[in-house]
Order: C-alpha cells, then structure tokens, then sequence
C-alpha cells in the first residue's frame, strides 16, 4: 500500500509534502509530484503537509481520484516523453531533481488556475 498525490496537486506543487518526507520519495514532474511506492514507508506525514489536501492513502482515494493510483506507479515504471529510460527507483528525489515531464494522463489534463 502507498499513499497517491491526486488531481489537487496538479498545476500547485505547494511541495510542502516532499519537505517533510523522512524517505525523500516525493519526486517532481512539471505539473504534479509523485510518491514512488517503492521507497514510500506509508507514515503519512506528506498527507498532514498537503496543503490542498491532494494525498490520499491508497484504500482512501476516492471513487473519481483512483486512475492518479496506475499514474503514479507508471511514472516511475514507464519511460515518460523526452526521456530515454524509466525512472525505477532511484533511491531519493532530491538526487535526482525535477524530472521536468509528467505522465501522459497528467500532462492532458486541463491547467488549473491557481
């Protein structure tokens, strides 16, 4: 089980969630963050962080927020757009940086204004 950042946090990336991660596993698309499942202790300390309440544990994501569960497992399985090889679990976001491209299904959707 893992905690998913959902559509709340697209266009927003308050980024006060990944600050508090005591696993650093919050990593940063261009629109959205990410919580790599793999690296994710489940202590729920990004969810009391989110400032638009955007992270949700697995079994409580609701009804309309569920496809952000494979979204965010594929950013980290599949190779993204202008990249040459899936990101996988590299062990910490802050050694990797912004990744600067989302997942197909965040990238479509509309821009929030914020």
């Amino acid at each position: 089980m893992t905690y998913v950042i959902t559509s709340a946090c697209v266009d927003v990336k308050h980024k006060a969630c990944a600050a508090e991660c005591p696993v650093d596993c919050i990593y940063e698309g261009d629109r959205t963050m990410y919580i790599n499942a793999q690296e994710c202790v489940d202590c729920g300390a990004c969810k009391l962080l989110c400032e638009v309440d955007a992270i949700f544990y697995e079994d409580d994501l609701p009804e309309t927020e569920r496809a952000f569960l494979a979204d965010n497992a594929a950013f980290f399985a599949e190779i993204l757009p202008g990249r040459d090889a899936a990101l996988g679990t590299p062990g910490g976001a802050e050694s990797v940086g912004p990744v600067g491209v989302d997942t197909p299904m965040v990238a479509a959707l509309p821009h929030q204004q914020v």
